[in-house]
């Protein structure tokens, strides 16, 4: 499948987490990526999990307006052994892929495996060789690679979304329940 260079679109990636979420935003033109921005929402010093939900929220959203993105890239939380933190984890990724929903921004996720793979060829690859890997072809100056990896992992995701863009669909991606209802209308059994 082969994209139109004429074609532009925005991708936003997210990385999330419960005290540091990491966003990243490409501009892709055809088969070439720009870095627009990347950062990190600092939600440690908020001490109810609540309201950094909510912050969540709000800096999300406020993100996909300034941006205007096309699609958003989010990685899979790892399964780790303490649930408390996979729960807490799970409720910051719901909250940055409704903010993506409430803008009709269609979402797919990915594992941080597969994004290494795609960044490094490594899928057991380390953050920095995540960020080196991403500062040389995306052609980011030293001065702005000092942040941190949250931000560069959420970039990683955008930019595996990117790659696999070029590639034929295997999975399919919803944007909506609706959308997922309309999609597999075939396969409903009453």
């Amino acid at each position: 499948m082969k994209t139109n260079s004429n074609v532009e679109k925005i991708i936003l990636g997210v990385d999330p987490g419960t005290n540091v979420m990491g966003y990243g935003v490409l501009r892709v033109r055809g088969n070439k990526a720009d870095l627009i921005t990347m950062g990190v929402i600092e939600l440690k010093k908020y001490a109810s999990h609540y309201l950094r939900l909510g912050k969540i929220f709000e800096r999300i959203t406020s993100i996909i307006d300034s941006y205007h993105p096309d699609e958003m890239a989010i990685e899979a939380p790892f399964f780790g052994k303490n649930v408390q933190s996979m729960l807490k984890l799970g409720r910051a990724q719901g909250v940055a892929i409704t903010a993506a929903i409430m803008r009709d921004i269609p979402i797919t996720e990915y594992e941080p495996r597969k994004i290494k793979v795609a960044i490094t060829g490594n899928g057991s690859a380390a953050k920095e060789q995540v960020a080196g890997m991403l500062q040389r072809m995306l052609h980011i100056p030293q001065d702005d690679m000092d942040i941190q990896f949250d931000a560069t992992d959420a970039l990683g995701a955008a930019y595996c979304h990117f790659i696999q863009m070029g590639k034929p669909e295997v999975e399919h991606h919803f944007s909506s329940w609706k959308d997922f209802v309309n999609k597999n209308s075939d396969k409903v059994h009453e």
